[in-house]
């Protein structure tokens, strides 16, 4: 052989293994997934039962992979072509083939923050919460709306929502909708540590009660520094047998959260929620009441005040007395407030 002809053949095995090793690089670790300089991570889903083909698919209809041939020749190669989990996995920007491959071949997905904040109805919570998983909100309102589940977590339909408190958890988007109350069960007996028991204990209500009455004070103000002593308030009624005659239960009863100022006829709504018409607490809550609300009422000012309006010049405080004249003279200013803002119903 020619000493030219060696050099060419050398040449041409140079630029060869050159270009094969340029272009496995490109199919191993070039970035390939979200590769534009905008790119956010992507959170991928992928539900049971999909395909290779179904994870493609997704992948372009988001535009997440640039070289679509590189990506299916190195999943051939792994063999995930043959073999999809399910999963939340998040693609970060400028992924390789192989990072992304060998995080969705081995399954490891990513868990997700899920917050639960002061939902009204029971219902919100259902359709909320549930479509944030891929069981779906029907799964879980089947569970919630099953007597004989509430049961095992100590509730009944109505008061099973107190064990959603507000949070935010981290969560599989895959978790079994029975897992998921099973959590939250978990997180619901961290919370009421003995302590907190013994607080419960000492005011004559249940956990539950607590957590109603709790719904109440935070339908009632936002404002933390005050919650105690409207929570006071109600301890003294349920403590003498007054009737609570709490706004916020009423506008629950008629369901229409947008009424800003309660009329006479409207109190009289034959609910069990209205504790304008019922003594007492009402059977479940009225919204999911947070922690530190929860935590006010087991705080609860002690004091001898019986009655509460919102204050005339709208800070956002209330006005409290002790007695019904007080109370009344205090209610005329609050209604006379309203009428001067034109605030009818």
């Amino acid at each position: 052989m020619s000493r030219n002809l060696q050099i060419g053949l050398f040449l041409t095995v140079s630029i060869l293994l050159t270009t094969f090793t340029f272009y496995f690089w490109q199919v191993f670790k070039s970035p390939n997934l979200l590769v534009q300089d905008n790119d956010k991570t992507f959170a991928l889903l992928i539900p049971r039962g999909s395909t290779f083909e179904s994870v493609m698919d997704t992948l372009k209809t988001h535009k997440i992979i640039n070289d679509e041939t590189s990506f299916r020749f190195l999943a051939k190669i792994m063999k995930y072509n043959e073999r999809v989990k399910e999963g939340r996995y998040e693609i970060k920007p400028r992924m390789g083939n192989r990072e992304a491959l060998v995080k969705l071949r081995s399954g490891s997905q990513d868990a997700m923050p899920v917050t639960f904040n002061s939902m009204r109805q029971k219902s919100d919570l259902i359709q909320r919460v549930g479509s944030k998983f891929e069981f779906g909100s029907d799964a879980l309102g089947q569970l919630l709306n099953d007597p004989a589940t509430c049961q095992k977590f100590g509730f009944d339909t109505t008061t099973i929502v107190c064990m959603f408190l507000p949070n935010t958890y981290e969560l599989f988007w895959t978790i079994k909708p029975e897992a998921l109350l099973d959590r939250m069960g978990k997180e619901y007996k961290k919370f009421w540590t003995p302590e907190r028991q013994a607080k419960a204990k000492a005011l004559d209500l249940t956990q539950t009660q607590v957590q109603v009455l709790a719904s109440i004070v935070a339908a009632e103000t936002n404002k933390r520094d005050e919650q105690p002593r409207v929570a006071g308030v109600y301890l003294n009624r349920i403590k003498r047998g007054i009737k609570l005659e709490a706004d916020p239960t009423v506008i629950f009863a008629l369901r229409d959260f947008g009424i800003r100022r309660l009329l006479n006829r409207q109190l009289t709504v034959d609910s069990p929620y209205n504790t304008y018409r019922y003594a007492g607490l009402p059977p479940g809550p009225i919204n999911l009441p947070a922690p530190a609300t929860i935590d006010n009422v087991l705080n609860a000012e002690q004091h001898d005040y019986l009655y509460f309006v919102v204050n005339a010049n709208f800070t956002g405080y209330h006005t409290f007395s002790k007695t019904l004249s007080e109370h009344l003279a205090n209610a005329r200013l609050y209604q006379q407030a309203l009428t001067r803002m034109k605030i009818m119903k």
